[in-house]
């Protein structure tokens, strides 16, 4: 007899249906699988064959062929074994075929209990309206069931699902309403910048970053406060909206890192990788189909890298494409996968190998040699695509002994969503820019209308400084960002001014 049933596999953050087909014929007892399957793939005959005995059910004495169609994609992972176990019960008449269309995935243990697998959710939005339900791990029901308004049917075991078929067992589907959760009340504050002890100006550094979206660097003596200013960023960037919400978890789900009955990310990612991160680990790779890295982890929140100048140059450089384009292409032999990577690059580093060049307290004791070889680690190409640098001194007696900051982190947020929202005004008629970070071309001209005073100041400045002509427009994004936080339209020479300094600090850095 013969059996078909729906499935899905996912390629990078996208999913493509796949036709699950299933033949039991008389003949001797033989199990194959076909239609480009990877290892994982091929051994869930054992885990299918234990599971349906386990489950109290009748595996079929006979030649079994399972087909996974298009037979030209490659399929991997474990999420074809309830698919092809219920396939298999249909076609040798354990079970009836249902009456309506459902698409199946899901992990099967040897006795017969059903897992979480990754990538339901893009599997689940792929699929829309075009089943009548789908039938997942329980562990997965949330996630499921946020992405789709058909039933989500959340099951347990073989022997579960088996009396779901026959009519046998009702299964209650799982309701999730995206937008009340999105609703709630927003993650409470994990890092406040009131706990931050001076630092002013690095604190308005952050708040310039969030407001525009730009990069920073921070350049300061060990203790500074570098790393706490930057897990201060998240709290102050705007709550995603939903459609940013559902970006972020699909990644996750595809990546195995979204948490049983977590339902939607609503927290904006913070990844912070050590400086020994490989190539691979920070754009993406692996074993088959490409998974994704801390670039695209990070998509719509922060990457944090600290001690910039230890990461491998060549990990360094991988990074100049998608902080340009916001996306990675991963190519393989015979597939190609593109993931998402809109984040904000915030890194931290010393101003040489000891630490304590330039501070009042510990005297440097790098040679000339080792400091502008610690430097030349980091390329004038790749610094040329940070918008803010910023120096993060020792902090003075007084201060690490004074009162803690007033500029609570709910305080600046506010100001940070006004900015945003004044941006997102100026920008709805383009689709795919989100920020003044991304601003360029014709429409960066629109956007920044600079008085006379303000041009001539610009002028001044990209000449005595050398600038880059990208440095030039790097240096118009700021100054528009600074802007939109005091509520102006046209660029004043003091917010092109405030932009220069965040940028003059780059000339003692790199090349």
């Amino acid at each position: 007899m013969y059996a078909r049933l729906v499935s899905g596999a996912v390629l990078g953050i996208e999913a493509r249906p796949i036709e699950v087909q299933c033949d039991v014929s008389g003949g001797l007892p033989q199990f194959h699988i076909v239609g480009l399957a990877e290892k994982e793939v091929t051994e869930s005959r054992e885990r299918i064959r234990s599971a349906i005995k386990n489950a109290g059910l009748s595996f079929p004495a006979g030649r079994i062929t399972a087909n996974l169609a298009p037979a030209d994609l490659r399929k991997e992972g474990v999420g074809f074994d309830v698919p092809i176990a219920a396939a298999i019960l249909i076609a040798a008449g354990e079970c009836p075929a249902p009456p309506n269309e459902y698409l199946y995935i899901g992990e099967l243990a040897l006795d017969g209990e059903i897992r979480r697998v990754r990538g339901v959710l893009p599997i689940a939005i792929a699929a829309g309206d075009a089943v009548d339900g789908l039938v997942v791990p329980r562990a997965n029901g949330r996630e499921a069931a946020l992405a789709t308004d058909v039933p989500v049917y959340p099951v347990g075991s073989l022997a579960e699902l088996a009396g779901f078929l026959r009519g046998e067992q009702p299964i209650e589907p799982v309701c999730v309403d995206r937008r009340a959760a999105m609703r709630s009340d927003p993650p409470p504050i994990a890092f406040d910048l009131a706990e931050v002890r001076g630092q002013t100006h690095a604190k308005r550094a952050l708040e310039v970053a969030a407001a525009g979206g730009h990069n920073l660097l921070m350049v300061g003596p060990p203790g500074a406060g570098k790393s706490l200013l930057a897990r201060c960023l998240p709290d102050l960037l705007p709550p995603m909206t939903l459609e940013e919400a559902l970006d972020v978890t699909k990644i996750y789900s595809s990546a195995g890192l979204l948490e049983a009955d977590t339902g939607i990310i609503r927290r904006r990612p913070f990844r912070a990788p050590h400086q020994t991160i490989s190539y691979a680990g920070m754009v993406g790779g692996g074993h088959g189909v490409p998974g994704p890295g801390e670039i695209s982890l990070a998509h719509r929140g922060v990457l944090f890298l600290d001690e910039l100048p230890e990461f491998d140059r060549r990990v360094l450089e991988t990074l100049r494409q998608p902080l340009e384009e916001r996306t990675i292409l991963l190519a393989r032999a015979g597939l190609s996968v593109r993931y998402p990577a809109s984040f904000t690059l915030v890194a931290a580093m010393n101003p040489c190998p000891c630490g304590y060049l330039g501070d009042p307290v510990q005297p440097c004791r790098c040679t000339l040699q080792e400091i502008h070889r610690y430097r030349r680690r980091l390329s004038g190409p790749f610094l040329d695509r940070i918008d803010l640098f910023i120096e993060v001194p020792r902090l003075a007696v007084e201060e690490l002994l004074g009162a803690r900051g007033a500029a609570a982190s709910l305080d600046v947020r506010s100001r940070v969503a006004e900015a945003r929202t004044r941006q997102w005004e100026r920008l709805r008629d383009e689709p795919t820019v989100f920020s003044n970070a991304q601003l360029d071309g014709e429409l960066l001209d629109a956007c920044c209308t600079l008085n006379d005073e303000a041009r001539s100041l610009l002028k001044r400045a990209v000449g005595r400084l050398g600038l880059s002509a990208r440095a030039h427009v790097r240096i118009l994004r700021v100054a528009r960002t600074i802007a939109d936080l005091d509520g102006a339209e046209t660029l004043t020479a003091g917010h092109i001014a405030e932009a220069v300094h965040y940028r003059s600090a780059a000339e003692s850095i790199g090349d």
